[in-house]
This record gives structure tokens, C-alpha cells and sequence, in this order.
């Protein structure tokens, strides 16, 4: 009796089967379909969909999965497949097909033949959790690409766009860039190491020596500048305030200096801040115009924001991005949550009061993309939803979408005890922040909802 299983999933796209095609075949187009609750590690790669090109990368667990797959059957514009040569299933080949549906439509279809391992008791105790598993990757892929197409659509008459990319290795910069390479953007990033296998061109830098390639800088459209130490890493000790600090201010004015003195240069520089700029601001709304905060946190984003006045003098519209919670289980804040509150242990933060600003990973990626292709944006932009939720709020709709209980708190003194300052300005801070920039302009919010965020970035129907 064969083992073997069919699946076939079927999308129809805003976007022609030449833009839906190269799409897959650009640098990125894996990172970005990879679902962010598993932990996938890409190892090597050779090309991307063309006959021969490979692919390899570790999908950890409790059990460590290392896949290998070799791309055949290409006809450009038509279909290409992944055959598994090494990995979980006793065989795998998923062949992915375009359809066009008219000048601006196309259909994709997924086809997957595959056997589990282990024979028939592979099959009693396999099949319907990897069907389950399937159907979740596959809706959630079909939601990012429909998505990354029709934010890139609109620009689609603009010619490409050259731009650099500082903390490419972070939570943001890695899809950042996947998502401005599958749109057709040349995409290079600026680093302080180089890699064996980069899938971008690199260009080095230093904050501390200033040590900088400055003749690799000339010519580029916009700069999205990520680079930052993690604020969150552990206790907040003078000599880890003063890394998170100058890494900031520092780096920026660096930057600034770099790209102020070139021949051509960038358009744009997107330079990050962040919701602690307002502090701790209990019910008030925190737009754009309101004043900042005060303790570490709003000074370190006041220096951090007032670093780039040198792109500004040299006429490079500067714009300042406030991120609020980046909501992604891939890190930051909901990657912490997620083990407590799987495990049924989730609860509160302090009395819950506090308002906690959020953005789906996907909002920032377009949202940045808006700020780069539209000039009408300068200055801070907060970038937060623009129904701004309670602790409380926020942990009863991840209870939700988790189906498990809420009910064990985590009591402000004992998080002081553990985190020190940290605490306060990180986990207890109130920041209702309200994205009057983004709503002016007109942004549209692919996940303004979080209960619709939560279930699309976990996987649940």
C-alpha cells in the first residue's frame, strides 16, 4: 500500500505571472515564506529556483530538522520544484506553478507529493499533525506574498530603487530586506562583519575605529538605518546603558557624517527610534508633536533622533520611524511570551494598565517601503497601530488565540527584582501612542487588529 500524499493549494495574486514569477526568484524570496513561529536557520545556498541551485537550513526544536533540497524543473514564468535530497520525509517535491489570469492577475498553485518517514507508523502518528502543519505554511505564505505584491504595485512604473540597510542581521533587517530584494530592489547591507555566503553585497564599517567604506556609499536611493544594541539583553548596568547609547548616537552621527560628505547622495535616510521617547505617559495619546519623556530612554532617543542633524543640513530627507512593540513570534517581546503562555503559565504585567504600542512585522516592512517611495513623510513617524491595547488587553487576546488560560500574573516587584530599571522603562512604561503621520498619509494597516495579527504570524485559523 503506497504512503504516499498529495496536497494542492491554490492562490490567486494581484500581480502578472512575470511579477508573481520573479518575485520567487529573487534573493530573499525563502525569508520571507518561511513561517516565523518555526526557527528556521538557512546553512547554505547555491543560486535560488534555477535547475541545480540549492538550498539548506535547520529547522530546531526538540528535534533538530536539517533539510536539503535541489531546485529542477524551471520554465521561466511557468513553474520551477524543490526536490528534499536530505531532511524529515522519506521523499518531498513540491512543484510551483503560475497561471496567468490577465495582465495584472495570476494564479499560484502549491503542489506537494510527499511520504513520511517511519513507514506505517509514520502514517498513525504523523499524518494529521504534518497535514495540519502544511496548511498552515501554505496559508500563511499565500497571505505574505498576496500581500508583499500589492504593497509593491503601486510603484511598479518607478524605476528600482539602490538601498542600504544597517542591522540587516536583526529581527526587522532581515525581512526588510527580503521583502525590498523580491520587489526588485537592489539591496546592500552595511556591517561590521563579512559573511562566507552573502546574499546581499556587504559593505564594512566600524563605529568605534570610524572606520568606514565611503567610496562604496556613492549612489545610493535611501538608507534604512537598524543598527542598535539590543535594549533588552540584560540588567540595564552603567556600562550596558552607555553600549545601548552610543551605539545609537554614535552610529548615527557616524552615518550622518559618511553619507553628508558624498558626491551622490541618498534621497532618504530612514533612522530609527523608538516608543521610549515618550516614557512613561500613563493614559495620555502620544502623537508626533507630544514632547518627550523623561529618564534614560527619552534622553537616549532625543540624542539618537537629533544625531542625524547632520543628513538633515545636507538635505537628505531624514525620517524617524518611534517602533512600539515589533509583534513578530520570530523575537522581541512576543517570542518571550509565547513559552509561558503555551504552557498555560500567562498572565498580566504589573496591573496590566500600562498601554503597550504594536506593529505587525509585515506593517513595519510596508510602512518603511511608504516611507522610502513617498516624500511627504519627515520627521518622527510613530509606528503603532491606532487601537492602542492595554497589557491586559494585549494578553487577553494572546490567550485567546493561543487557547489557554490567563491567569498568572507577574507582579511589578518581582519583575523589579529580576530587571532593575529595565523593568520599569520596558515592561511597566505606558505609551499609547497614536500613528497620526501614518493615518495623515493615508497608510494603510494590513493587520490593524491584534487578534488577526496574532493568528496570522502563529499559524492559527
Amino acid at each position: 500500500m503506497s504512503n504516499s500524499h498529495h496536497l494542492e493549494n491554490s492562490v490567486e495574486l494581484p500581480a502578472s505571472v512575470e511579477s508573481a514569477f520573479d518575485w520567487h526568484e529573487r534573493p530573499g524570496a525563502f525569508d520571507r515564506l518561511k513561517p516565523p513561529w518555526e526557527t528556521i536557520h538557512v546553512t547554505s545556498r547555491k543560486g535560488t529556483i534555477r535547475d541545480g541551485d540549492r538550498l539548506a537550513f535547520r529547522i530546531q526544536g526538540l528535534v533538530n530538522q536539517d533539510w536539503e533540497a535541489r531546485h529542477e524543473g524551471y520554465i521561466k514564468h511557468v513553474q520551477f520544484q524543490d526536490r528534499q535530497e536530505k531532511g524529515p520525509f522519506a521523499s518531498w517535491i513540491h512543484t510551483h506553478k503560475f497561471e496567468p489570469l490577465g495582465e495584472s492577475r495570476c494564479r499560484l498553485t502549491d503542489d506537494v507529493t510527499y511520504e513520511l518517514p517511519m513507514g506505517q507508523l509514520g502514517e498513525i502518528f504523523g499524518a494529521g499533525l504534518v497535514k495540519s502543519k502544511l496548511s498552515a505554511m501554505f496559508n500563511y505564505r499565500n497571505q505574505v506574498l498576496a500581500a508583499d505584491l500589492a504593497r509593491h504595485a503601486p510603484y511598479a512604473h518607478l524605476p528600482k530603487k539602490k538601498i542600504l540597510v544597517t542591522g540587516a542581521s536583526g529581527l526587522i533587517g532581515s525581512q526588510l530586506c527580503a521583502f525590498l530584494s523580491t520587489g526588485g530592489h537592489q539591496v546592500s547591507i552595511l556591517t561590521r562583519t563579512t559573511s562566507q555566503e552573502p546574499l546581499y553585497p556587504e559593505i564594512l564599517w566600524d563605529i568605534k575605529t570610524r572606520q568606514i567604506e565611503k567610496e562604496k556609499l556613492e549612489g545610493f536611493d535611501a538608507v534604512v538605518h537598524l543598527a542598535g544594541e539590543n535594549i533588552a539583553s540584560g540588567s540595564w548596568t552603567l556600562e550596558v546603558k552607555d553600549k545601548i547609547r552610543d551605539s545609537r548616537v554614535r552610529g548615527t552621527s557616524f552615518l550622518c557624517e559618511a553619507l553628508a560628505s558624498l558626491r551622490s547622495r541618498p534621497q532618504v535616510l530612514i533612522s530609527t527610534s523608538a516608543s521610549g521617547y515618550y516614557g512613561n505617559r500613563g493614559n495620555e495619546e502620544l502623537t508626533e508633536s507630544s514632547l518627550p519623556g523623561d529618564g534614560f530612554l527619552p534622553e537616549t532617543c532625543v540624542a539618537w533622533e537629533s544625531a542625524a542633524h547632520l543628513a538633515v543640513d545636507a538635505r537628505i530627507r531624514v525620517v524617524h520611524p518611534r517602533f512600539g512593540i515589533i509583534l513578530s513570534p520570530a523575537g522581541g517581546a512576543l517570542r518571550q511570551m509565547l513559552t509561558p503562555f503555551q504552557l498555560g503559565a500567562g498572565g498580566i504585567i504589573g496591573n496590566g494598565k500600562q498601554y503597550w504600542s504594536w506593529m505587525s512585522i509585515d506593517d513595519v516592512l510596508y510602512a518603511i517601503h511608504e516611507l522610502i517611495q513617498e516624500g511627504g513623510y519627515c520627521g518622527p513617524v510613530n509606528f503603532s497601530t491606532p487601537h492602542c491595547p492595554t497589557n491586559a488587553e494585549f494578553t487577553e487576546d494572546l490567550g485567546t488565540v493561543l487557547s489557554r488560560p490567563v491567569f498568572i500574573p507577574v507582579p511589578a516587584f518581582a519583575l523589579r527584582m529580576m530587571f532593575g530599571e529595565m523593568a520599569d522603562a520596558l515592561l511597566l512604561a505606558s505609551a499609547r501612542m497614536e500613528p497620526a503621520r501614518l493615518v495623515e498619509q493615508k497608510y494603510r494597516f494590513e493587520y490593524p487588529e491584534l487578534k488577526r495579527a496574532l493568528k496570522h504570524l502563529l499559524g492559527v485559523r
